[in-house]
């Protein structure tokens, strides 16, 4: 689910949970790394002073009284040969002292067979340490100090190799600690404190998210009651206005603004429906104008011809006097048919309410039709529903007439399909044809009062059979190809069973 798609309530209560995990997490590694840098200290300052220890008490035996030997390096295995252990033993670290060239010289490992590795130092390491010149943290003194760090089965050792100088502070052999780092201990706090922490967390958080709730409803109640007023606004109807006591400058500046915008809406749709209608009338006028202009030129000049060639001698007088006649009515009969799809356009139809056997009705309807290409179809042979015969009867004939004319002369296999069938509550009338369809330009406008394609005809059928259909509570669709045909769906809802009794 992607995050801009959730609510804006969700979203904070989420953004708040997470911080509060955000936080948690960022605690922990910092303990975490508080926790290594400390025991890297830790093992650092006891091996120095274990270091410090250690050559204070070989400085107490190479100068002490019991010595009897003179101190130099080839007498270091005849001097601590006694001692070393104890010292080893004393201080809890074994200990390794060799001569200035790397080579073993004693060891307080008891029982010791040294390997060729163990028996001297590597080079590298007598390179680092005769170079390396550290200040000695507990003496403050500068003092030649190397310590060689390596890992074994997951385990951090430390060799730590430094001079051990005689009385004159020459060096006179080189000490060496091997020093194993023993975490377990250490672990074991660290353990402890996540757990503490970790029941502490979870108490915040269970805190964090009932804050969270509460809060984000807080601040998304406001927005939900604009929320569902804006959704509520219509321009056709009387909005009403939002009063919210009680909230934040920022969505009382929102409410004022949207009062504001109702008032300035209310105003625009008086003034556009009074512009829509008076240029609907207008349009209208216009259209009638000129449909009954077009009957009366022809009608004028009939009139004209006959006054001018008007002879009573004349032996085929009747025969000119029948023609004129005919020709008269004929341009009545188109100005009537005009002024009967105006008066059907602009009356509501009257909601009779009859209960009315829709497959009958439509059957009926299909029967002024004199092609022969106009197939009927319905599911059942009864569907009832509550509405007007006639007014039922003008939305078939309108579309029956509208797919009939549709369809262009050189259609070698004209067909309109008429089915009546259910669904669920509603009855559907579904007209079919294979004529031209309708043109994606011409689509938005096909229930557009005075639209049409056609070279006559008002435009009024389609528009008034949306008209009837919608004041039933019905709706009107279609689909449509180019030069393949149209469909039209009109649906009903169906009389219910209490409403039939």
């Amino acid at each position: 689910m992607k995050l801009r798609k959730l609510s804006l309530r969700t979203r904070i209560f989420l953004t708040m949970i997470l911080l509060v995990l955000l936080a948690s997490i960022l605690i922990a590694a910092v303990a975490i790394y508080q926790y290594r840098e400390e025991t890297k200290d830790y093992h650092k300052q006891r091996l120095e002073r274990k270091e410090h220890s250690i050559k204070t008490h070989i400085g107490r035996v190479l100068n002490g009284r019991q010595n009897t030997w003179e101190v130099k390096t080839e007498n270091i295995p005849l001097i601590f040969k006694e001692e070393i252990g104890n010292i080893a033993e004393i201080h809890g670290l074994q200990i390794n002292l060799f001569d200035l060239e790397g080579a073993l010289l004693i060891s307080s490992k008891a029982n010791m067979q040294p390997s060729l590795k163990d028996k001297c130092i590597a080079a590298h390491i007598l390179n680092d340490l005769s170079n390396t010149l550290k200040i000695n943290s507990i003496t403050n003194a500068p003092e030649h100090r190397f310590v060689d760090y390596h890992k074994e089965n997951g385990e951090t050792f430390q060799s730590l190799y430094t001079y051990i100088n005689d009385s004159k502070s020459k060096p006179l052999a080189i000490l060496n600690i091997p020093y194993l780092e023993r975490d377990s201990f250490l672990s074991k706090e660290l353990d402890a404190f996540l757990e503490r922490i970790a029941y502490a967390y979870l108490f915040v958080l269970l805190i964090a998210i009932g804050i969270a709730f509460l809060l984000s409803k807080y601040i998304t109640k406001s927005l939900k009651t604009i929320s569902d007023k804006i959704n509520a606004t219509r321009l056709e109807k009387r909005n009403e206005k939002i009063e919210i006591e009680d909230t934040s400058e920022e969505i009382s500046t929102l409410v004022k603004s949207y009062n504001s915008m109702i008032d300035e809406l209310e105003e625009s749709a008086v003034q556009l429906a009074k512009s829509e209608r008076e240029q609907a009338w207008r349009e209208m006028a216009k259209q009638v104008a000129h449909e009954i202009k077009n009957p009366l030129t022809p009608m004028r000049l009939t009139v004209q011809n006959f006054q001018r060639k008007f002879n009573p001698q004349d032996e085929n007088i009747h025969n000119k006097v029948d023609e004129y006649s005919k020709t008269l009515i004929q341009q009545i009969d188109t100005m009537s048919s005009i002024a009967s799809a105006f008066s059907n356009f602009a009356k509501m139809p009257a909601q009779q309410n009859e209960t009315l056997n829709v497959v009958k009705i439509v059957k009926l309807a299909l029967d002024i039709f004199n092609e022969d290409y106009i197939h009927f179809q319905a599911d059942e042979d009864e569907i009832v529903a509550k509405l007007d015969r006639t007014q039922l009867i003008r939305v078939v004939t309108n579309l029956v007439k509208n797919g009939i004319q549709s369809i262009p002369e050189n259609n070698e296999n004209p067909s309109v399909a008429v089915l009546v069938t259910s669904e669920n509550n509603h009855v559907k009338i579904i007209v079919s044809d294979n004529g031209n369809g309708i043109s994606e330009e011409n689509r938005v406008k096909v229930f557009e009062p005075k639209f049409t394609t056609k070279t006559s005809g008002m435009g009024l059928g389609l528009a008034m059979v949306k008209n009837i259909v919608e004041t039933y509570k019905g709706s009107i669709t279609f689909t449509s190809e180019k030069d393949k045909g149209t469909t039209f769906t009109v649906t009903f809802p169906k009389a219910l069973q209490h409403e039939l009794q």
